[in-house]
């Protein structure tokens, strides 16, 4: 399907590494850049607690959030780490396959 919602998320990959490589003082992505790789892990971690606390209360819209919140934070710590998306989506492919 053709320019589907997931389509964003190599726009928001290419978005953060733009920051990554051109950073801004008014950019949040730039000052977690700046604050390490600790920190960005630490982000993702505090996401991942949130998105599982507001899946099990039940509160869609709240999880939903939450879940965009740590998808975000996710593709910071993998630039950080000099790992694209689609190494991530062909691990998963090639998990797939052999299943």
């Amino acid at each position: 399907m053709p320019n589907s919602k997931l389509d964003f998320l190599n726009t928001l990959e290419e978005i953060i590494l733009a920051r990554q490589s051109a950073p801004s003082d008014e950019s949040y992505t730039s000052q977690l850049f700046a604050a390490g790789t600790q920190r960005i892990a630490q982000k993702v971690g505090e996401e991942a607690v949130e998105v599982a606390l507001a899946a099990c209360l039940q509160k869609r819209d709240e999880t939903v959030n939450e879940a965009a919140d740590l998808l975000y934070h996710l593709v910071v710590l993998l630039a950080d780490r000099n790992i694209t998306l689609g190494e991530v989506v062909a691990t998963l492919q090639s998990r797939h396959a052999t299943q």
